[in-house]
C-alpha cells in the first residue's frame, strides 16, 4: 500500500530540481569517454575476432547495455558497460532449485564437435560458466597486454559473484578516470523460461504489442552466481538469466504514448527521477558501505519500473511535477523495503527483497535511513559545498615585552658590540650604493 505524500516545502523542491540539472552529464565529458571506449571495443572485437588460441571468442558480437547507453548515468561517464554475445547450437536450461527462475544451468541440446567443446563439463553437455569466464579474462588481459591509445587501460582483480572482467582507464597522472565491464554472454533464441515467459507487465505502460515484441526477442544467460555460501557444483557453475537488453528499450522507449520526450512540448521527468533516486541510493551507500552493502542501482531501477507500470500516463510525468513524481517514487521504494518484498520485472516470483538475497538486518536499515533522510530533507541530495579558497589569518599586531639581554647576546659577547657591528654594516651598504648610484650617472654624462 503506498504511503501518503505529505505537501513538499519550497526549499524541498528547489532541492530537487536543482540537484536533477546537476546530475546531467557535461556533453564534453561523454565526447571524451566515449571516444576511448569505442576504441577500446572495437580493438577488442577486432582482437577476438583474430585470435587464434580459442576459435570459440572469434564469433562475438558486442551489445552496449547498463546506466550510460540507458541515458540515466548520473555524474561523469566514468562506468560502462559491454556485453559480448558468444554464439552457441541449441541450448536447454535447467532452473535451479530455490532461485525462483533466476539461476539455471545451461547445456546444448545434443553433443558437438564445434569449439565450445572446450569448455563443457565432463558429461560433454553442460556448458561450464567458470571456464567461459576464465578463458575471457585470460584473452582480455592478452589484449591489455598489447593495445595501443591515449593513457593505459589495466584488467582489475575479478570479483567472486561478478560475471564481468572489469578494465580501468588510468590516465596520465596515474589517475582512474573510469572503467568498463565486459560480460561474456550466451544468447537464446528459442524462446523464454518459463519462470519469465508471462513476460513484463507493461500491458497498461508500453502496451500488450510491445510486450509481445519483448517475449518474442532471445534473451541471455551471463557467467553469475548466487551470492550464497557453501554451494554445490551445479550453482557455482550456474548462469544468471539477463534482460539488460529489454531494459535499454524500455528506458529509451519510456512513454505511455510514442511521442513522449521528442520535443521539449512532449518531454517528461521519469528519467530524471530515477536518476535522483540513483543519487539517493548511491549516497546512502557510500555513507554507510557495511550495513548497506547488499544495496545497489539494480533495486532502484526495479521499483523504477514497477512505478512506471502503476503510474503509466504520461499527464502524470510532466516536467513542472517533478518534485512531486520523485517523492512518490521514493515512497514506493520505502515502502517495498519496509515490506520486504519487490518482485523482478522479468522473473517476478525472485524477490530481490528476500531475506536471502537482502538480509533483514541491511532491509531494515535501509527502511530507517530512507525515513530519516525524507523526513529530513533529503540530505544527502544536496550539493557537497566546494572548499573555501587557501588563506591565512592576518598577523597579529607584535606584542612588546621585555627581553633580558641575557637572551639575545651571543655567548661571551657584549650587547653594545652586537648593536654596533649591525650598525656598521648598514653604513657600509648605505654607501656602497651612492658609490654605484654616482659612477653610474658619470658613465651616462661622457656617453
Amino acid at each position: 500500500m503506498a504511503m501518503e505524500v505529505l505537501p513538499i516545502s519550497p526549499a524541498l523542491d528547489r532541492l530537487i530540481r536543482q540537484r536533477g540539472r546537476d546530475l546531467r552529464l557535461r556533453k564534453v565529458d561523454q565526447q571524451y569517454a566515449v571516444k576511448l571506449v569505442n576504441n577500446l571495443v572495437k580493438n577488442l572485437e577486432k582482437f577476438l575476432k583474430d585470435n587464434e588460441e580459442q576459435p570459440f571468442f572469434r564469433d562475438v558480437s558486442v551489445l552496449t547495455t547498463g546506466s550510460y547507453y540507458e541515458l540515466v548515468k548520473i555524474n561523469k561517464p566514468n562506468e560502462f558497460d559491454i556485453m559480448l554475445k558468444l554464439k552457441t547450437p541449441r541450448l536447454v536450461w535447467k532452473e535451479l532449485e530455490g532461485y525462483n527462475g533466476l539461476f539455471y544451468t545451461v547445456s546444448l541440446s545434443r553433443r558437438t564437435r564445434t569449439e565450445i567443446r572446450s569448455f563443457l563439463l565432463e558429461d560433454e553437455l553442460t556448458i561450464s560458466s567458470l571456464k567461459i569466464s576464465k578463458e575471457m579474462h585470460q584473452l582480455i588481459r592478452k589484449f591489455v597486454s598489447g593495445h595501443q591509445g591515449e593513457g593505459r587501460w589495466v584488467v582489475c582483480r575479478k570479483r567472486i559473484n561478478s560475471p564481468a572482467v572489469t578494465l580501468a582507464f588510468i590516465n596520465e597522472e596515474k589517475e582512474e578516470e573510469m572503467s568498463v565491464d565486459i560480460v561474456p554472454a550466451l544468447e537464446v533464441e528459442q524462446g523464454w523460461p518459463q519462470a519469465a515467459r508471462a513476460g513484463p507487465v507493461v500491458d497498461k505502460w508500453l502496451g500488450k504489442h510491445v510486450r509481445r515484441k519483448f517475449v518474442s526477442q532471445p534473451v541471455f544467460f551471463v557467467p553469475k552466481r548466487p551470492k550464497q555460501r557453501n554451494l554445490s557444483d551445479a550453482e557455482k557453475e550456474s548462469w544468471r538469466i539477463s534482460f539488460s537488453h529489454i531494459e535499454k528499450e524500455m528506458l529509451k522507449f519510456h512513454g505511455n504514448k510514442k511521442t513522449c520526450c521528442e520535443g521539449r512540448v512532449n518531454e517528461c521527468c521519469r528519467k530524471l527521477c530515477l536518476r535522483l533516486l540513483k543519487c539517493l541510493l548511491e549516497s546512502l551507500k557510500q555513507t554507510y558501505p557495511k550495513d548497506l552493502s547488499p544495496l545497489c542501482s539494480y533495486h532502484g531501477k526495479t521499483a523504477f519500473f514497477h512505478h512506471l507500470s502503476d503510474r503509466c500516463d504520461d499527464s502524470l510525468w510532466t516536467p513542472g511535477q517533478l518534485s512531486d513524481c520523485f517523492i512518490k517514487l521514493l515512497l514506493d521504494f520505502e515502502d517495498a523495503a519496509e515490506r520486504g518484498l519487490l518482485r523482478h520485472f522479468f522473473v517476478p516470483d525472485f524477490n530481490l527483497f528476500s531475506s536471502a538475497a537482502f538480509p533483514n538486518r541491511s532491509r531494515l536499515f535501509l527502511v530507517e535511513a530512507l525515513k530519516k533522510q525524507r523526513q529530513s530533507g533529503l540530505p544527502l541530495l544536496q550539493v557537497p559545498k566546494p572548499a573555501p579558497p587557501l588563506c591565512y589569518p592576518r598577523a597579529p599586531p607584535p606584542q612588546i615585552e621585555e627581553i633580558s639581554p641575557e637572551l639575545v647576546t651571543p655567548q661571551n659577547q657584549e650587547p653594545t658590540i652586537c648593536q654596533t657591528s649591525s650598525f656598521s654594516f648598514s653604513y657600509v651598504t648605505v654607501a656602497c650604493i651612492i658609490v654605484f648610484m654616482a659612477i653610474g650617472c658619470a658613465f651616462y654624462t661622457l656617453v
